[in-house]
């Protein structure tokens, strides 16, 4: 996905994301942010909750309400973020990718990150982190 920023949060017992992972340059206000997210706040949270891919084509201009305001301060503009879900169908965890151009994700692309959720919910179920 060309992208230049990615991260992986795993739900937590305390029922929040939390970064497990993550490639990129991230400003210390946005580590900050990100390192515990809410289910439902931001891109990563929304997916979690609503357990669907969630896009935006530009970051720095989105309006929608969707992307948290630290998400601004990362440079980045397409973001994308997916659902990780366990072989039995929960959301264990999110998988994001961000673009330092604005760009809309395709049907193919979502569905790729999806798979890749996917991919790492069994492995981390199977008792691969």
């Amino acid at each position: 996905m060309r992208a230049q920023t990615g991260t992986i949060h795993w739900i937590g017992a305390d029922g929040l994301l939390h970064l497990a992972a993550c490639v990129g340059q991230f400003p210390p206000p946005v580590m900050e942010a990100i390192r515990v997210i809410p289910l439902g706040k931001g891109l990563a949270g929304l997916a979690a909750q609503r357990g669907t891919c969630v896009t935006v084509c530009n970051l720095q201009t989105d309006d929608s309400g969707q992307a948290r305001p630290a998400a601004r301060a990362t440079g980045m503009e397409g973001a994308i973020t997916a659902p990780c879900i366990a072989p039995d169908g929960r959301v264990v965890g999110v998988i994001g990718v961000a673009n330092a151009q604005a760009r809309t994700f395709t049907d193919a692309e979502q569905a790729s990150l999806l798979e890749h959720g996917r991919s790492l919910a069994a492995r981390r179920a199977g008792g691969a982190a």
